[in-house]
């Protein structure tokens, strides 16, 4: 199975970045732009200053805003929003290439349901084989080409392996894996977590807090990939405590910078309000909850966020709770 035509779903930082990995890896490289202005603007410009300024576009990449012409493809790469992979998924059925890989690249859980991606997939796509794409990722590191390396996740080894060599080239290294439930849940709770990490930094707790913050956030989305069917080593790997670590650490995440401005005082709709890009973890964190609920999973982290994120409670109270609970083992 050979991989030579990519086609990316979503023109923000991190579908960008995905175009200029696939240009560079010398296939033909197609870019699904939603607005017509920006498309007209990123074709002449070879650029996109909104969403990833001072990383040239390939001149090879090619602009579209049809989105039945971007499907023609060998891999389709979602890279937009998860909260619009349902009207992705419905808009796609009628034009879907026979034998045509789903990649999603987003990172995150269906905020009304509850359900990962990959099962919206297998409801409205049925029979279309799916991978999933995650890991420690900053858009803008990738395209520049600093050493970035993923995971790239599916049932179908033979798929798995085409797209790890066709992806493959210079600093930017795809690692196999056959647990996509688990790659999957993963990439969407650490954006719930590094909400919490972020108002740990902004309100000064230290850097202690945050340690044990991701550690027992880990625990927190094992559980959590354990109860829907992945693997408690998937989260060893770049998908769990790769992406966790990178994600936590940085105020370059979307997540992490935004739970810093809650942290500060500042109120969820004004930091939502002075953005261009989507921060997963606030859609994400509600319905993390609802799939824990659902599987029987505890997941006080996550809760918190919620609450804080929902208006349903205040940083500090819910920072005494955590400290509150009851002494347990570790293991």
């Amino acid at each position: 199975m050979i991989t030579r035509r990519i086609a990316v779903i979503g023109a923000g930082a991190w579908g960008t970045a995905l175009a200029i990995l696939a240009a560079r890896a010398g296939l033909d490289s197609v870019l699904w732009v939603r607005r017509p202005e920006l498309a007209a603007r990123l074709a002449a410009e070879r650029e996109n200053a909104d969403y990833l300024p001072g990383v040239p576009l390939y001149p090879a990449i090619r602009i579209v805003t049809d989105l039945s012409d971007s499907l023609d493809a060998d891999a389709v790469l979602y890279a937009q929003p998860a909260q619009h992979f349902r009207a992705f998924c419905l808009a796609a059925t009628p034009h879907w290439r026979r034998g045509a890989t789903l990649v999603i690249a987003a990172k995150g859980i269906e905020r009304e349901t509850g359900a990962l991606l990959m099962e919206i997939a297998a409801d409205l796509l049925p029979g279309v084989p799916v991978i999933i794409l995650s890991g420690p990722s900053f858009a803008v590191e990738a395209a520049r080409g600093q050493p970035t390396a993923v995971a790239l996740a599916g049932h179908d080894s033979e798929r798995v392996e085409a797209l790890m060599t066709a992806l493959a080239h210079g600093a930017f290294r795809p690692y196999g894996s056959d647990d996509p439930v688990g790659v999957e849940v993963a990439g969407a709770v650490k954006n719930v977590l590094a909400i919490a990490c972020g108002i740990v930094l902004g309100r000064g707790l230290g850097e202690n807090a945050r340690a044990a913050l991701i550690t027992r956030g880990l625990a927190e989305v094992t559980r959590l990939a354990l109860a829907k069917g992945g693997r408690a080593e998937t989260l060893m790997g770049l998908a769990g405590i790769g992406d966790l670590v990178l994600t936590c650490t940085s105020l370059k995440s979307r997540n992490t910078s935004l739970g810093f401005e809650l942290g500060e005082g500042k109120r969820l709709a004004d930091v939502l309000a002075g953005r261009r890009s989507v921060a997963e973890g606030v859609s994400t964190a509600g319905a993390v909850v609802t799939l824990a609920g659902r599987v029987g999973v505890e997941m006080p982290i996550a809760e918190a966020v919620h609450r804080i994120l929902s208006d349903q409670s205040v940083i500090d109270d819910e920072v005494r709770a955590l400290l509150s609970r009851p002494l347990k083992r570790e293991i």
